[in-house]
């Protein structure tokens, strides 16, 4: 092995997590790796000014856009809260769309997606980004295969992550990739961190996607589907429920959610067994019956689907221990 040269792409506004925990665990690994396995960390920016971060952090890059012109290891572009509204930079657009030609492995961190989509490297590519922010990476750029509740996705050498703290999880992702899961642990351990979330994990609850007002015909039908997370639910049954025809609930929930009543219904499924797989002993098949699944072999065909874990792996990897 040689030494690994990482870029970490900063930009006016970035978020100091998504700069730091990476720097951090890289930077960590290094205190178990000889010289010629070591990780070289380079902050890369438009230019060598003083940016400010989003909590207000100054940080100063080690080399311009200009200066890195040869080739890395590693390249990630750490995200920041404006850049889904924002107007890129082109500078810093028109260096990124390089990447691939000259790292092994690139990507972003949570909102750094957006500057990957910019620069045209997710059409037709499974990413993920902040949870908040993957409805609109996926309006903004339709053609990207946006993962709305994984913690990181790589698909070939691309590799994104979900928000902020995750970029923690992806790199020591890498780390374990390359050095073993070993060297991954003893880095997590010295950050205080989970050892690792796996990619299957999922990053948010779809609960969390609920219509802002909470007293809309659409809020009800969510209120009334989690209720009844194991009932067999229809677009007929649903629009029942508020007194709609199927055709304008459907509408009127897609409008407000920016997904379908079955979507939701498959996610809430989803997460209502997570909780379970992740806090009892109940066994696969009533997990699935209680959830709505109607039998451990179509629960495991949709894990492996959303999760890319199985029903089984997924509580082996995340069940909650005991208090002592």
């Amino acid at each position: 092995m040689s030494v690994q040269a990482v870029a970490i792409v900063i930009h006016e506004g970035v978020q100091a997590l998504d700069v730091a925990g990476p720097v951090d665990v890289f930077t960590e690994a290094n205190t178990y790796l000889d010289g010629a396995e070591r990780y070289e960390i380079m902050l890369v920016a438009a230019d060598r000014a003083p940016l400010r971060a989003s909590n207000g952090m100054r940080m100063m890059a080690d080399l311009t856009f200009e200066e890195a012109l040869g080739g890395f290891d590693i390249i990630l572009v750490a995200g920041g809260p404006g850049l889904p509204a924002a107007a890129p930079d082109p500078r810093l657009v028109q260096w990124v769309k390089t990447a691939p030609s000259r790292a092994s492995i690139y990507g972003s961190i949570c909102t750094g997606a957006f500057i990957l989509g910019h620069a045209g490297l997710l059409d037709d590519r499974r990413v993920t980004t902040h949870w908040q922010d993957a409805q609109a990476l996926a309006a903004k750029f339709p053609k990207a295969k946006v993962e709305p509740d994984l913690i990181y996705v790589r698909d070939g050498r691309l590799i994104t992550s979900a928000g902020v703290t995750a970029g923690i999880d992806l790199t020591l992702a890498l780390v374990g990739q390359r050095h073993g899961a070993e060297i991954a642990l003893k880095v997590a351990k010295r950050l205080v961190v989970v050892a690792q979330r796996q990619g299957g994990q999922s990053q948010f609850s779809p609960y969390l996607t609920a219509p802002a007002d909470p007293a809309s015909p659409i809020a009800r039908i969510q209120d009334h589907v989690m209720a009844n997370i194991k009932g067999r639910h229809t677009l007929g049954s649903l629009a029942a429920v508020i007194g709609m025809s199927p055709r304008t609930f459907l509408r009127h929930f897609v409008q407000e959610t920016g997904i379908t009543p079955h979507e939701f219904i498959e996610r809430a499924r989803v997460d209502a067994a997570r909780m379970m797989l992740e806090g009892s002993d109940r066994p696969l098949k009533t997990v699935a019956y209680d959830c709505g699944f109607g039998s451990a072999d179509r629960m495991r065909i949709v894990f492996s689907a959303r999760l890319g874990v199985t029903p089984a792996q997924y509580r082996a990897s995340f069940r909650r221990a005991e208090p002592a």
